[in-house]
């Protein structure tokens, strides 16, 4: 007999105790730094004795801020176009060639997800110092690019082994060449796919901090990493507040791929 949750008796309420405490504890530090970055107090003090926008106020007044926010969004966006390309490829051989090794190229494309990223990063700011790419754009895009590329070819080989290729064969039948049906056809279908790998990269790159850190330089620094910098030297709220806006936009993407989702099922 299969268990629901109505027949476990007292112990859905364990279960759901359990729930509550999951959430407050992933939840309220997230509540508690958004508080703080609208505390009047020049400190973080925790309940803030009275409400201001002045942090927000500093954090877009500054330029050295901005400069960082800009910086994570261009890596980002440069991150997400290359992982979706670059993982579309990978994908298509993946899930449609037939050659010896195939499962074992799959699980190394899944090495960085399981390797601690303090190794990755060591591995290849000590490469990009030797080639010269440490504390450039490039050096950034590479590195951001290695982490975002697994979540990338996990999205789309779902997609992909979900798509019924046969009707992309119907397509070619009719007249089509090969890459005309791909284009019209197969890309649309997986739109999805698409769409989750171009989010989770995107999300990848903008909340990177570890690899940030070996990859900037006194002039090029991300956002995560500017927080991480001005946090050693000073306990200013106007931190509280530029983490607050770098978890709204995630929380914004990952409401907008929700959305999306619930209008692909209806």
């Amino acid at each position: 007999m299969l268990l629901n949750y109505n027949s476990l008796g007292v112990w859905k309420w364990v279960l759901l105790l359990i729930t509550v405490l999951t959430a407050a504890f992933l939840i309220l530090p997230i509540v508690f730094i958004a508080a703080l970055s609208f505390g009047s107090s020049q400190w973080l003090i925790f309940p803030p004795p009275g409400w201001t926008l002045k942090w927000y106020a500093e954090f877009f007044a500054d330029p050295r801020w901005l400069e960082a926010a800009w910086t994570s969004l261009r890596i980002a966006l440069m991150v997400t176009v290359l992982s979706v390309l670059i993982g579309l490829v990978a994908s298509f051989g993946l899930v449609r060639g037939r050659f010896i090794g195939r499962n074992t190229l799959r699980a190394l494309f899944m090495t960085p997800m399981i390797l601690p990223v303090v190794v990755l990063a060591v591995a290849l700011y000590a490469l990009f110092l030797k080639i010269g790419l440490a504390g450039t754009t490039t050096g950034f895009v590479i590195a951001h690019l290695v982490v975002a590329l697994p979540f990338s070819i996990l999205a789309l080989t779902g997609a992909l082994e979900g798509f019924d290729k046969s009707i992309e064969d119907a397509a070619v039948l009719c007249g089509a060449s090969p890459l005309q049906a791909k284009i019209r056809i197969t890309l649309p279908a997986i739109s999805h796919g698409l769409f989750s790998a171009a989010i989770f990269s995107f999300l990848t790159s903008w909340d990177e901090v570890v690899l940030a850190i070996f990859m900037a330089s006194p002039t090029l620094q991300t956002l995560p990493v500017k927080i991480w910098a001005t946090l050693r030297q000073d306990l200013t709220p106007v931190i509280a507040a530029a983490s607050t806006l770098l978890i709204a936009v995630t929380i914004l993407l990952m409401l907008l791929v929700a959305a999306v989702r619930k209008g692909l099922k209806t």
